[in-house]
């Protein structure tokens, strides 16, 4: 259909689509898409500038895809051209807030596809014999970082190869900037594109509908809201100044009912024609300076995540501003109103919004401002149970015009990040706002200055690793440190196992020692993490197949001595000391004796003893192996004889406090005397063998090398004494998985 048509339809008798209140055209191309009509492209493009409405559109539109919606739709009343036909629900993998990575999941669990990377997905859909439709909503607001632009790369490495698929029918919600390159991938008569700023898919009728409905929910006593004839001429003027943005007249509307006087509805100079326009017309109504009211919003058109806790905006605004901004922010709650709303993703209950709405202003202000503001109040776990109100804009497009007036934006954020920081109690991350400890990265990336921010083993704990590690990737490597290359590492396991923040500190302190920052891990230490153990030394070494522990008893009573691999001494390198300052136990407290690590690696592993076969026989094709030791406390490999190693004997195991149980690529340790789990640890890559000392020290082979950790737990006194030893003492407690158990 074409925009004629708009007329055509409202002649013809159909009923509006309840939600919509229009759009017949775009609603009748989008059905005919849905239903693979002949002609019909099998990829459409929905775009057009903020405000424009596409996403009330799209999501009106899935509402008539939904065969659970379609039961409450007056669908015999509409036009047919717009109703689609009764079919499954399509999948719709928002990309609000989300990586491309994690819309990659999504549809892989969606679909129960094998893999979660794009191409592997696309090869998996385009084997389907009937092909899939697909529905990718709010790419503009795609993931957790405003500043590292995820939209772009969901564009190419998400909507391109599911649009390059045959068997994928796609519909995608995207920027304009973005359209064009998304349907150039494809010949033009797979491809479609809708702006609806175009004047083809134009819809006077609807926006004047859209303002007078909006008008309707005015109070009464205003004329233009009551009075039908005078409602339906200023929803006139106001659609024809707004010309087709829905949000523009959606702010006008909102002005218009909180400040009545000064708008004349035949003077266009009173009616807003933009976003901009808006914000500044309201300010002058009510006799403020329209750059006082951008100041004043200012903090929240820089806001990341769900929105901005209330208790924030007052600094931040003194921070953009450069200047005190309370009294503004005191007088300026009612001419800010029109232009916020409650967080997204919180509920409230309108009973209690006015309370909500006065502890905003009160938090904000000191009490001194009007309760006309809108705000959400909700509970933050991490916070210590304690309510937090957060503000947001209405619409992503008011930031964007707030951010694209301000004369220096990385300038204002570098103010934001300063004052961010200041408010860190102590400079503890662990008393941080919860705001704070997961954005603070995202506006400092905006800042130009993350780099500068990534040496703090507190932050990178406590902070939320989607938000850190999007934020971290938007940065050329070779401007981060060593500090923040080894979280990029570690990034993807804390996101996948959605670790909370002690299970975080922990594995970053294993991959600190790893990569051979002791000082980083130490650090982890000291701020009342109660982590479950301490990693003692690390070694990259490929191909290790098994590990055990034992003792070293030299032949003749002197100590071995370190050795690299290459069969040299092994100087310990700084800062070892403080990694192996652990208290030895039972087997290792004889002064004669060495507790140690066994490796088994391939034969020719530098540094590496031959295993011979069981008739000593170390001739080419009877060997077993190799062999490596390595000091079990502390870095360092050992020289000295194998065959003086004693393994810990069955009643010593038996008796060890500890015991643990593994799979393919996690660790869980136990104490045995109640059965309670110490320790979790969680890898990226599969394990290939591990040990447990009697002593508690843990060593973990991987595809990656060799690890050892001593768990810090002290073990439990059991409340029944062990009368049996062997398996029955191993047994994994209710609940662990593995394949290994000791």
């Amino acid at each position: 259909m074409s925009a004629s048509d708009e007329g055509i339809a409202g002649a013809s008798g159909y009923a509006p689509h309840p939600y919509i209140g229009g759009r017949t055209s775009v609603l009748s191309a989008l059905a005919a898409w849905r239903m693979r009509w002949p002609g019909a492209p099998r990829v459409i493009v929905l775009t057009g500038s903020p405000g424009s409405g596409r996403s009330r559109l799209l999501t009106g539109f899935l509402m008539l895809c939904d065969p659970r919606f379609r039961k409450q739709l007056p669908l015999d009343a509409m036009d047919p051209t717009t109703v689609p036909p009764d079919l499954p629900a399509p999948a719709v993998p928002s990309a609000q807030g989300r990586t491309a990575a994690q819309l990659l999941e999504l549809l892989a669990d969606h679909f129960e596809l094998g893999s979660a990377r794009g191409e592997d997905i696309c090869t998996e859909l385009a084997a389907r014999e009937e092909p899939v439709t697909i529905v990718v909503p709010d790419v503009d607001r795609a993931g957790p970082v405003r500043a590292a632009d995820e939209p772009a790369l969901v564009v190419r490495d998400v909507l391109k190869p599911l649009a390059a698929t045959p068997t994928v029918q796609l519909l995608a919600e995207v920027p304009r900037g973005l359209a064009a390159e998304l349907a150039a991938a494809l010949p033009s008569s797979q491809v479609r594109i809708i702006d609806l700023d175009d004047p083809e898919w134009a819809d006077a009728d609807g926006l004047v509908r859209h303002a007078e409905a909006a008008l309707a929910l005015g109070p009464p006593e205003l004329p233009f809201c009551a009075d039908p004839s005078a409602r339906r001429a200023l929803a006139q003027a106001l659609a024809q100044r707004a010309d087709g943005n829905r949000l523009t007249l959606q702010l006008a509307v909102q002005s218009l009912i909180m400040q009545p006087e000064g708008v004349d509805p035949a003077d266009v100079s009173t009616l807003p024609g933009s976003i901009g326009e808006a914000l500044d017309l309201h300010a002058r109504r009510l006799g403020a300076d329209p750059q006082t009211l951008r100041l004043v919003l200012a903090p929240l058109a820089f806001a990341e995540g769900a929105g901005l806790p209330v208790q924030l905006w007052g600094p931040l605004a003194d921070a953009v501003a450069g200047r005190d901004m309370s009294r503004d922010l005191a007088d300026g709650m009612r001419l800010a109103a029109p232009f916020l709303q409650p967080a997204e993703g919180a509920e409230q209950d309108q009973a209690t919004a006015p309370t909500a709405r006065a502890q905003a202003a009160d938090e904000t202000t000191g009490g001194a401002a009007d309760t006309s503001t809108d705000g959400v109040t909700v509970g933050d776990g991490t916070d210590g149970g304690r309510s937090r109100t957060l503000l947001r804009l209405l619409h992503p497009g008011i930031a964007e015009e707030i951010r694209d007036g301000l004369p220096d934006i990385q300038g204002a954020q570098t103010r934001i990040a300063m004052a961010l920081l200041d408010a860190v109690p102590q400079q503890d991350w662990s008393r941080a706002d919860p705001y704070i400890r997961d954005h603070l990265a995202a506006h400092t990336l905006d800042a130009g200055l993350l780099p500068q921010l990534l040496t703090d083993p507190g932050l990178f704990a406590h902070a939320d690793p989607v938000a850190m590690r999007a934020a971290i990737e938007a940065v050329p490597l070779d401007r981060l440190g060593a500090p923040a290359r080894t979280y990029l590492r570690t990034a993807p396991l804390l996101t996948r196992s959605q670790a909370p923040a002690g299970l975080r500190a922990a594995l970053l302190e294993s991959a600190f020692v790893e990569d051979v920052l002791a000082p980083y891990a130490e650090a982890l230490h000291r701020l009342g993490f109660p982590l479950p153990w301490r990693t003692l030394w690390s070694v990259p070494l490929a191909g290790v197949r098994a590990v055990t522990t034992g003792a070293l008893w030299p032949a003749d009573g002197a100590p071995a001595a370190a050795a690299a691999p290459d069969g040299t001494t092994a100087t310990v390198p700084p800062g070892a000391e403080a990694l192996g300052d652990i208290t030895p136990g039972p087997a290792s407290a004889a002064p004669t004796s060495r507790p140690v690590a066994t490796f088994i690696v391939p034969e020719g592993t530098p540094g590496s003893l031959t295993i011979p076969a069981a008739d000593g026989d170390t001739s080419a094709g009877t060997a077993t192996g190799a062999l490596l030791l390595h000091d079990l406390l502390r870095p360092g490999y050992v020289d000295a004889d194998p065959a003086q190693v004693r393994r810990p004997s069955e009643e010593a195991r038996a008796a060890a406090p500890f015991g643990f149980s593994h799979g393919p690529d996690s660790l869980r340790v136990w104490a045995r005397a109640n059965r309670k789990e110490v320790a979790t640890l969680i890898l990226d890559t599969p394990i290939t063998d591990a040990a447990l000392s009697p002593d508690g020290v843990l060593v973990v082979a991987t595809e990656r090398g060799v690890t050892a950790r001593q768990i810090l737990a002290a073990p439990s006194t059991p409340t029944v004494p062990a009368q049996r030893t062997g398996t029955a003492d191993s047994a994994a407690p209710d609940g662990l998985g593995g394949g290994h158990h000791s």
